[in-house]
């Protein structure tokens, strides 16, 4: 697997190297210290499976970052800050990263986030949904959407869902689905109101909270404890 590390602090990349390498001996890297760099990658056909991304780094909005970043890559994207602002975080999954991680996390926290995200998953700190959840005023009944979510929703409905909370981009899911993009916005939105929830990342944690049945062989997504 080749990881990508974005992060204009060198120290900080070789000590997620250092980290990492308990997680497979056999991880590939590749590093740039700022965005300029990482695009520099992607023209050159640099094709990394996974990018570990600082949200704030000098002369550029994260979320815009992470948006260059996305269309640029074919890839699974973690973001890796010392930010803790709720809000923020809700947004770097909405814009579209697979997960974020805190840079005050433990080792073990670490790769407990990685190997979710790999596994499918969409990793995000509890205290960010529920605070997400708080501030949304949604009044669904639980049992209701426990027993009525299929009912309520196609099963093409369903299938966008579970790849958007599986951290999948609107562009991949329509790829993977074949169908265009603003279907996968109506199909996605149907899903939202299904579930009492107004994005994907409120979508998550209810779906998690729930505990509602997936396909087999598709991942849960859970949010991080």
């Amino acid at each position: 697997m080749k990881i990508l590390l974005v992060d204009d602090h060198a120290l900080f990349r070789q000590g997620l190297k250092f980290l990492l390498s308990d997680l497979d001996d056999r991880l590939v890297f590749t590093e740039a210290g700022n965005l300029g760099d990482c695009l520099a990658l992607a023209e050159r056909g640099d094709s990394p499976e996974l990018i570990l991304l600082d949200y704030h780094m000098p002369g550029i909005d994260g979320l815009e970052a992470l948006q260059r970043i996305r269309a640029a890559f074919d890839a699974t994207i973690i973001v890796v800050s010392g930010e803790d602002d709720p809000a923020t975080i809700r947004r770097i999954i909405d814009h579209g990263a697979a997960g974020f991680v805190s840079k005050s996390a433990q080792k073990d926290e670490l790769i407990r986030a990685l190997k979710l995200v790999l596994a499918g998953n969409v990793c995000v700190p509890r205290y960010a949904l529920e605070a997400g959840l708080q501030g949304a005023e949604m009044h669904t009944n639980r049992s209701t959407v426990r027993d009525g979510f299929s009912i309520d929703v196609s099963e093409r409905q369903r299938e966008a869902l579970l790849m958007a909370l599986q951290g999948k981009s609107n562009k991949a899911i329509a790829r993977e689905m074949s169908i265009a993009e603003g279907t996968v916005k109506a199909h996605l939105s149907v899903a939202f109101k299904a579930l009492g929830v107004h994005n994907r990342t409120q979508a998550l944690y209810v779906w998690a909270d729930l505990g509602l049945d997936l396909p087999s062989g598709t991942p849960a997504a859970r949010p991080q404890r």
